[in-house]
């Protein structure tokens, strides 16, 4: 027997490959299916199921083209109503791989069709559980993705709570858990870093197993502080319930190579937002006019999700020369399906063919601190989360969270100088060029953000709940 985890970092993503006797499975495989197809190969495998722990929603899954290509059976478990053929399994019912079985186990919680699944191996004995969304390393999967009229997040969250003691606490503390997302993830809020653990090391340590825990003190822990989901979130879920187009057309149109006179002649002709996936420090520099920096290098997808809200949004890529596939690859795992080019060439070839060119200024925390000195009423505006502002900002500074930017442009003014900075200069970087698509001029991005400010003298506070006041 195989397991294998293949876990994604951009996504705090794990997918899972079990092979046993000449057959395999796959668990929540991500759109681009080569690797899966590629490992079953090497161990003269035939891949005969496609297990879904759920329908995922940060993520659009490869199940779809899986199937197409091996001919593999798509499982989801109870509850799941999918527009193609798959087989819904039974609370309880076992499937063979090989010499091991995969039990079926539904835990409803996380949504109301997520399901857990029980590895035993050869020898009948409990080895794993691949828990998708229902039990993280640290966490549970937040209840609040499935609401509908007739179903609330507390109601989701006690279906949680009754399902984590009913099908998962009673196991073996050696069994291993298998989650499908670690640490950065939007779909729990306090996942730890590590991607597996022996579940009586969870019960031990995650506050939503304790045992003496009441359900009415589960459903106020796992619903408290829940952020809202990235907008992307339901539009992914559809694409998993209902299919999409193949990944192979998807490449092929994104992965046009187009002049800078074409390059220019498409976005004029389609309203095409032009994404620049270089370094922030390269695109500061340089870049054509009304594009938006996302760098491949970040937290690119969940980005792209939570700040392109139209998922058909035709998309022209500015990408590094050898990572246009990359980028077009990490597009479409969030269901951005609508790329329809790249800059032939990288954005070296725009600057040669004497197109226009803009720029936004960025300067050290240095000076930084050095003009913060000379006018302290400068308009400091900090893009990261609310958390992150609370724990510690500059005095002055502005709290307008990159997530929810929109909403904080009436606060903004295009005639004074805004200082733009997160944690480290990534997040500030998009902020500005979103800023400057809508009109603002007079930026100035923080390089190295308030990692570096904070070895400065500017002044610094930090947000005090008035309860903890005396």
């Amino acid at each position: 027997m195989k397991v294998e985890q293949i876990y994604t970092g951009c996504l705090a993503q794990g997918a899972y490959y079990i092979e046993s006797n000449g057959e395999a499975v796959i668990i929540d495989p991500l759109r681009e299916i080569k690797p899966y197809l590629e490992k079953a190969e090497k161990d003269s495998a035939k891949i005969k199921y496609v297990l879904e722990t759920h329908f995922h929603a940060d993520f659009v899954s490869g199940h779809v083209d899986l199937a197409k290509a091996t001919g593999a059976k798509i499982v989801f478990g109870p509850n799941a109503q999918p527009t193609f053929e798959a087989h819904i399994a039974k609370d309880g019912e076992e499937l063979k791989v090989g010499d091991v079985t995969i039990k079926v186990l539904h835990t409803p919680g996380h949504t109301m069709e997520s399901t857990t699944y029980l590895l035993k191996d050869e020898n009948g004995k409990d080895y794993g559980i691949f828990s998708g969304d229902t039990l993280f390393i640290g966490d549970v999967g937040r209840p609040d993705l499935a609401v509908k009229s007739d179903l609330t997040e507390e109601q989701l969250a006690e279906h949680l709570y009754d399902s984590l003691r009913t099908k998962i606490m009673p196991l073996a503390d050696d069994v291993i858990v298998y989650p499908a997302h670690g640490a950065g993830s939007a779909c729990g809020k306090n996942m730890s870093k590590e991607t597996t653990d022996l579940l009586g090391n969870q019960k031990k340590n995650n506050y939503a197993l304790r045992a003496d825990m009441t359900k009415e003190e589960f459903v106020k822990e796992v619903t408290e502080g829940l952020l809202p989901p990235p907008g992307y979130f339901p539009l992914n879920v559809k694409m998993n319930k209902e299919g999409y187009a193949s990944i192979d057309d998807v490449m092929a149109q994104g992965l046009q190579e187009l002049s800078p006179e074409a390059f220019e002649a498409a976005a004029n002709e389609t309203g095409a937002l032009v994404l620049d996936t270089r370094k922030p420090e390269d695109f500061t520099k340089g870049f054509i006019p009304n594009s938006v920096s996302i760098g491949i290098d970040g937290n690119f997808a969940p980005w792209v999700g939570a700040l392109i809200p139209d998922i058909q949004q035709p998309i022209l890529i500015v990408a590094d020369q050898g990572r246009e596939e990359e980028v077009v690859t990490r597009l479409a795992r969030v269901g951005y399906d609508n790329a329809i080019g790249f800059l032939k060439g990288g954005f070296q070839s725009w600057k040669d063919a004497g197109q226009e060119v803009d720029t936004i200024q960025s300067i050290s925390a240095e000076e930084f601190a050095k003009r913060y000195e000379q006018n302290s009423t400068m308009k400091v505006v900090d893009v990261r989360k609310p958390s992150e502002y609370q724990a510690e900002h500059v005095e002055t500074a502005q709290s307008a969270p990159l997530d929810y930017l929109n909403e904080h442009l009436a606060e903004l003014s295009k005639d004074e100088d805004l200082y733009l900075h997160c944690a480290g200069g990534y997040r500030s970087m998009i902020a500005a060029s979103i800023l400057k698509a809508r009109g603002f001029d007079k930026l100035v991005n923080v390089e190295g953000g308030f990692k570096a400010i904070a070895e400065t003298n500017v002044p610094k506070t930090a947000f005090v709940c008035p309860s903890t006041l005396k």
